[in-house]
């Protein structure tokens, strides 16, 4: 048998220890699939943990600790609970007047898209609109189907908001002490690795936490102003979409805004839904070019065809979850491999300055010298 050449032979003992860590990496994704709830749970006690841990700090500092996370707690969901109920009552002192303007927006519209040079046919939107009608007529049943189905996964995001304030209360009360205690119990070489490791990845996704709110808060301010002064309805609505929907990078604003873009055409007409369009293209550049390098700069500078990639992957592993959740993620990962490489001082690091010799001491001299 002729020898096997030394490339054969570190390509094989590269492949099957690739072909391991890829089944170990998919039996861990699909034991996080099958409890995903649990961790979707944990992921927003952390979020939630690390908004509230600077006002539950200052608060430690007049009151004891247990009161202090009762009262920021209970503020932080008054406070939330009071914006969705003015968001409510927005809707609902709306509502007629957004059904009327969007039935006349839509009548314009037709009438706009039959002259040039769009010159559709005025019969093709009627009878889109009459295969809409008899296609939800026909599938009624299913239809109905899917939204009884709907409460069970409404029972599904309650309970999974319990969990999350559930752990948020021992993160905010005692997380240092918990942390501390898992490094206790691994093996006492890896305690520091570990310890510095989780220094690292909660600092990063504080930071990140931090920034993303920011842009969102921004965002949203930006857009509810100019909806509001471009005379949109349901400019606080569409503000509070922007919000949460920027806590998806690159992707989640643009949609956001071309839903406002939609109603502006259809209540206040194409001039309006144009400069909607403009407003798109400008909060992007604004978020792009200064609030989301802000934000990096706080937690870790990733590229942002990394950012892409991870937004589209976690899209499609695990939906919008996904796409929220997997840049953080992977800015937590590679804070933490740099700060394990650091403190292995690989090539390519800064050297670490070495401490000098102490000098030995000098002998003392006796009553004869």
């Amino acid at each position: 048998m002729p020898p096997v050449s030394p490339f054969l032979r570190t390509a094989a003992a590269y492949a099957w220890r690739l072909l391991v860590v890829g089944v170990a990496v998919y039996a861990v994704f699909s034991l996080l699939g099958r409890f995903h709830e649990i961790g979707v749970a944990l992921f927003l006690g952390l979020v939630v943990t690390a908004l509230l841990s600077p006002p539950t700090r200052g608060l430690a500092r007049i009151l004891p600790r247990s009161a202090a996370v009762a009262v920021t707690l209970v503020g932080s969901t008054v406070l939330l609970l009071g914006i969705l109920a003015l968001v409510g009552e927005a809707v609902a002192g709306e509502s007629a007047t957004l059904v009327r303007e969007f039935r006349e927006g839509l009548a314009s519209i037709e009438k706009w898209l039959e002259r040039p040079p769009f010159r559709l046919d005025p019969g093709a939107l009627t009878g889109l609109q009459a295969k809409i009608g008899e296609y939800l007529s026909t599938h009624r049943s299913t239809l109905l189907s899917t939204a009884v189905s709907g409460a069970g996964h409404v029972v599904q995001v309650l309970t999974v908001l319990a969990l999350a304030v559930f752990s948020s209360v021992f993160f905010l009360h005692g997380g240092r002490r918990q942390w501390a205690w898992f490094c206790a119990q691994l093996p006492e070489r890896a305690r520091g690795r570990t310890a510095l490791a989780g220094t690292a990845a909660w600092r990063t996704f504080t930071g990140y936490t931090h920034g993303i709110v920011l842009v969102a808060a921004t965002n949203a301010v930006l857009v509810g102003v100019a909806l509001y002064f471009l005379g949109v309805p349901l400019a606080l609505p569409l503000a509070l979409l922007e919000f949460f929907a920027a806590f998806v990078p690159l992707v989640g604003s643009p949609v956001a805004l071309a839903v406002a873009a939609v109603v502006a055409l259809a209540a206040r007409g194409p001039v309006i839904a144009a400069v909607v369009i403009a407003l798109i293209v400008v909060i992007g550049q604004i978020e792009g070019h200064l609030l989301h390098p802000l934000v990096m700069s706080w937690a870790v500078r990733l590229h942002p065809l990394v950012v892409a990639v991870s937004v589209i992957a976690g899209a499609i592993a695990a939906g919008v979850v996904g796409a929220v959740v997997a840049v953080p993620l992977v800015s937590v990962a590679w804070s933490v491999c740099c700060a394990l490489r650091s403190e292995a001082g690989e090539p390519g690091d800064e050297p670490r300055p070495e401490r000098p010799p102490e000098p030995e001491p000098r002998p003392r001299l006796g009553p004869d010298g």
